[in-house]
């Protein structure tokens, strides 16, 4: 049975749901469309449903998900779960192929070899489990961060960095500015709700001091460890100084209110978050800027989560190929130049980085493609159908951390422990 939240959610997206505005045609038939709605995701899904619908003389009916990736996750399992049959095509977390995968069809009779190789290899084989294609990469996504280009320049500070380097900063930023009466200035806005966020934040930090990734590639757990626990004690001491005990609450789009209101001296978060700042009535506009994530140390690295988002159709579609179709349209070059310049969505196509048009818009998307190469992959593939149990572990030891109920080698270590007891033999 659905839970609360739900089927509220469910009912409520349903009602609200968005037609293609075409006229009918014999033998159409309706293809749902589950789309995610953060920022300005629900619009530009719609245009591209629409000129899909428009070209072929079916429909498409939209339907809004949760903002948060584990509430998402738990209304589409229940969904699948039950067999239904309610939604044709799913968005779906690059996190989420393993953990869907015995719901989803194979996608590899629709989706020829020259059309894989036009996306990254490495999104090809996230999204391939068992030899079987899951999910059409749709956009993808890293850690970036972002600044407030004017008060740097104000105060004579350099982008940091390393982390080190951006407590300074803000830090120095912060006390001058609320001295001045700008008393809701925060130094640093971030994902530290306890969700799937979380956990991208904490690999970054992790990451960036060469804690490595939590699991290895074989399976084996390494969290409790001197890097880590280093990184994670330097962040909590953040809390409450600079960067406001709010943010213990924060998912994407609050870190994003809060900074693009002009509250914020930096931020973590995705590229989406571009082409929102820097749009007409935008009170940032024009005085921000992206660099990546800072390095742990002079030793350390540049270190962004891999994220993004795939197309895959249920298995229990009564409309498979046609379904396939609109994800295959939806993912085209064309449509990912579009939601490149209209959104700052990443496209997967790296021969899109190269467009004119896509470079003229978000001049700093010409210096991703290089820290997609070298991004923090969660350990989805190597956990599978088991790795949202496996985060939710990792993101509440790590929430704890920040908020101060634990120290960051009692969390890690009792989380390690945990983890252990879960796995097979000491391996995931």
């Amino acid at each position: 049975m659905l839970k609360k939240w739900a089927r509220s959610a469910l009912m409520g997206l349903t009602l609200s749901a968005l037609i293609g505005a075409i006229l009918p045609v014999a033998g159409a038939v309706e293809i749902t469309i589950a789309c995610g709605a953060v920022g300005i995701e629900s619009r530009l899904c719609r245009e591209g449903t629409e000129s899909w619908a428009a070209a072929t003389g079916h429909r498409v009916r939209l339907i809004q998900s949760p903002n948060l990736s584990n509430n998402r996750l738990a209304l589409f399992q229940q969904m699948l779960a039950a067999g239904s049959s309610d939604v044709d095509l799913f968005q779906i977390d690059v996190i989420w192929p393993g953990i869907l995968a015995t719901h989803l069809i194979d996608l590899n009779p629709y989706y020829g070899e020259e059309q894989r190789q036009a996306h990254w290899k490495t999104l090809i084989d996230n999204n391939t489990i068992g030899g079987e294609l899951k999910a059409i990469p749709w956009f993808t996504d890293i850690g970036l961060l972002y600044y407030r280009s004017d008060l740097l320049d104000k105060y004579g500070l350099p982008v940091p960095e390393t982390w080190s380097q951006l407590a300074s900063a803000a830090m120095r930023v912060v006390d001058a500015e609320r001295e001045a009466g700008r008393v809701r200035m925060t130094g640093f806005v971030f994902q530290a709700r306890a969700y799937e966020g979380l956990t991208c934040n904490a690999l970054e930090w992790i990451a960036s001091y060469g804690g490595g990734q939590i699991l290895s590639p074989g399976g084996a757990i390494d969290l409790h460890n001197p890097r880590a626990v280093s990184a994670l004690n330097q962040v909590a001491g953040w809390i409450g100084t600079f960067v406001s005990k709010g943010v213990l609450t924060y998912d994407e789009e609050d870190a994003r209110g809060v900074f693009q209101s002009g509250n914020a001296v930096f931020m973590r978060n995705w590229p989406y978050a571009w082409a929102l700042a820097q749009a007409d009535g935008s009170p940032v506009k024009g005085l921000v800027g992206v660099a990546p994530l800072p390095k742990g140390g002079i030793d350390g690295r540049h270190a962004g989560t891999l994220g993004g988002w795939g197309l895959a159709v249920s298995r229990y579609s009564k409309h498979p190929a046609l379904a396939a179709d609109l994800a295959r349209h939806l993912t085209s070059e064309a449509e990912q130049i579009r939601r490149a310049i209209a959104g700052a969505f990443n496209p997967t196509r790296p021969a899109v980085y190269r467009n004119a048009a896509v470079l003229a818009a978000h001049p700093f998307m010409g210096s991703l493609s290089e820290l997609m190469d070298n991004a923090v992959v969660r350990p989805s593939r190597i956990a599978g159908e088991r790795y949202n149990q496996f985060s939710t572990i990792f993101w509440n030891a790590v929430h704890d951390i920040l908020s101060g109920r634990a120290a960051a080698a009692d969390s890690l270590a009792a989380a390690e422990r945990r983890l252990r007891r879960l796995s097979r033999n000491g391996r995931w």
